[in-house]
């Protein structure tokens, strides 16, 4: 008889560590390796090793070349090409020469050696782009760099899962193979894309006019499996054919939709894969083997920033630049995992080689954070010469700032910014705009706007921009941590000068004014505001009262707007629910400890909550005093945090 035992201590190491993770503001890929090290054979012994479990690693592996084939876009690639095919091919090429020979040399194996360089060659895509972009350091020229690097990775491992089964069938007709595998590639390919490309949007547009969600996923499972099933068939990888079948569904206008259904199975499946590559792990063989680790750390971090800074550099970038997009490449990545776990399975890597891969590639995936949060600070400390540049940027600012006086500086010149731009160019206040995405600053510059290319919260470049001049400053993007980044540096500077900030709702409000931003303006309760003043008009409240409704609820904080009733269908992703205020209604059932007891005599500000209203019968009362005595039925309204609003209920209904 089976056990859930194992199961469930499985699902409690996995929880327990992801959350961990999380908390950390670390990938959850780290946590789901600790859960394969912990609960595979070589600590809890809770999870077999054999075909099953691997099978299921490979499906994961199948949904993430999948995901890549969704993103990958002709058009993108194209624009990027010269970082794509030069630093990208170079830093892929240079990489894996220098760590083959090096590991060939050492191993007397020029397959390992090769099986190795492939894997340490890689980065992690999902570390790098959801730091730089937590950081708003994507369209900057050392975030774009990073991304043409991690886009050309993406496209070799493909290849390379084709190279490294047929280096592994046979030496002695290896050219033979690689040949065989290349007709078989193109012939298959050629037959997918061609006709694949026609059929595929006939037959979604066939199962999407069933309306039906639950055949529509299944459809996807069908797309996805299926064309892996038939890449296997022509005795090349799943991964390349799950990797085919994104390609196709990305030239349909369906391609969002498959995104955000395949994305829970794929990040589940994915996550089993993880926990395969850590149950890899002996605590024994790791003990014996840490010079090796250590080797393959240095191969990793300070080997690839080397070859990624003197490419960068070669390419003509900045010094700066090229150094921090060395310092976001500089670790192993998640599909370091999948070629040292298909090495492994065709017997290229010895166990003790392929143990201190992976644990060289997890300790580097753990420092990566630290270096990218720091790319900043290091190069400053490494690169002295670099002022030039630098003065150069400041000069350009300067020089298009000079004329302006009492101007407002605008912090991001993304839609919100653009249209208030035009809305102070209509009333004729001066504007100079601030932002870092290159393309955009190009456009907006050629077409007469005053914005320039620079980080607002650099303390010379809002002296450039004129700070010490200007009549007020607008922060236009919602992201809570770069504002107060901002703000902190112009209190520095000048403690008089307005500041606005945009955000998306009140969460952040409190912690914004706090920050030192004079007024923060919500999306939220604006849009809810003008919806509001829209819907009064039309019931024929005059314009007057309208206008002084609305600049009550604005000089009141939008008081008048905090708390809602959650739904399930309210979307909350990205914000931390425990922090959102919430209405609460109450009812005082009989026996309930608050009947009979004043309002004043309630303990409930104390706990961070307020009652908004009291509704007795058919009446409701808005207006409250410390005398008001409550009764029974009465129903409370409050208003508080979700855990301070559960003790108020309980504090009414139970006492205590």
């Amino acid at each position: 008889m089976h056990s859930l035992f194992p199961v469930v201590m499985v699902l409690l190491v996995a929880v327990l560590a992801v959350t961990a993770c999380r908390k950390l503001r670390v990938p959850a890929m780290l946590g789901y390796l600790v859960v394969g090290f912990l609960a595979g054979p070589g600590v809890m012994h809770l999870v077999p090793e054999g075909p099953e479990t691997e099978f299921l690693g490979e499906i994961g592996i199948v949904f993430m070349m999948f995901s890549i084939g969704l993103e990958f876009s002709l058009a993108k690639l194209k624009a990027m090409r010269h970082l794509v095919f030069g630093v990208g091919l170079a830093q892929v090429l240079l990489s894996m020469l220098l760590v083959g020979g090096l590991i060939g040399s050492l191993h007397a194996s020029a397959l390992s050696g090769f099986a190795v360089a492939a894997a340490l060659a890689m980065s992690s895509t999902a570390i790098v782009s959801k730091l730089l972009s937590e950081r708003l350091e994507l369209p900057q020229p050392h975030g774009q760099l990073a991304m043409g690097v991690l886009l050309f990775q993406d496209i070799a491992v493909v290849p390379l899962l084709i190279l490294l089964p047929a280096f592994a069938a046979n030496a002695g007709n290896l050219w033979l193979d690689l040949g065989l595998a290349l007709v078989k590639v193109v012939l298959v390919l050629s037959l997918l894309l061609v006709f694949g490309q026609r059929l595929m949007r006939r037959w979604f547009h066939l199962v999407a006019r069933q309306r039906s969600g639950e055949l529509f996923m299944i459809n996807v499972l069908l797309v996805t499996l299926g064309v892996a099933l038939i890449t296997q068939l022509a005795g090349l990888s799943l991964a390349l054919g799950a990797f085919v079948a994104g390609m196709l569904i990305s030239e349909t206008e369906y391609r969002f939709q498959v995104e955000d259904d395949i994305k829970p199975f794929r990040d589940i499946l994915l996550g089993f894969f993880f926990v395969t590559v850590g149950m890899r792990l002996d605590v024994g063989v790791l003990l014996v083997e840490w010079p090796s680790i250590l080797l393959m750390l240095a191969l990793l971090i300070p080997l690839k920033l080397a070859v990624v800074w003197a490419l960068g550099r070669a390419f003509g970038q900045r010094n700066k630049d090229a150094l921090k997009a060395g310092l976001a490449l500089a670790q192993g990545g998640e599909f370091g995992f999948v070629l040292l776990s298909l090495s492994g399975n065709l017997g290229l890597l010895a166990p003790q080689l392929e143990q201190a891969a992976i644990a060289g590639i997890l300790l580097s995936m753990l420092i990566a954070p630290l270096l990218i949060q720091n790319a900043e600070r290091i190069s400053k400390k490494l690169i002295k010469q670099d002022w030039t540049m630098q003065s150069l940027d400041l000069h350009q600012i300067l020089v298009q700032s000079m004329l302006k006086n009492e101007h407002v500086i605008v912090c991001g010149y993304g839609r919100s910014g653009q249209y208030l731009a035009r809305l102070l160019e209509s009333e004729q206040i001066a504007f100079f705009a601030l932002d870092l995405d290159p393309e955009r600053v190009r456009e907006a510059g050629e077409a007469g706007d005053a914005v320039v290319f620079g980080d607002a919260a650099k303390r010379e470049v809002l002296m450039a921009a004129g700070v010490m001049r200007a009549k007020a400053m607008v922060i236009t993007f919602a992201d809570t941590h770069a504002s107060e980044r901002i703000i902190d540096v112009v209190r520095q500077l000048r403690r008089d000068l307005p500041v606005i900030v945009r955000t998306i709702d009140d969460t952040d409000m409190a912690q914004l004014r706090a920050a030192g931003a004079d007024e923060v303006v919500s999306e939220v309760m604006e849009g809810s505001l003008m919806l509001a003043s829209h819907a009064l008009m039309v019931l024929g409240v005059p314009l007057n009262r309208v206008l002084r409704r609305i600049r009550t609820v604005r000089e009141q904080r939008y008081d008048l707007f905090k708390g809602f009733f959650r739904g399930a269908s309210d979307e909350v992703d990205g914000i931390d629910e425990a922090q959102l205020e919430r209405l609460l209604s109450v009812q005082l059932l009989p026996g309930a400890s608050a009947i009979g007891m004043h309002l004043g005599s309630l303990p409930l500000l104390e706990l961070g909550v307020q009652i908004k209203a009291v509704r007795r019968g058919s009446s409701r009362y808005t207006e409250l005093s410390r005398d008001f005595e409550l009764e029974e039925d009465d129903v409370l309204v409050l208003l508080g945090k979700p855990a301070p609003l559960m003790q108020a209920e309980s504090l009414l209904l139970q006492g205590g």
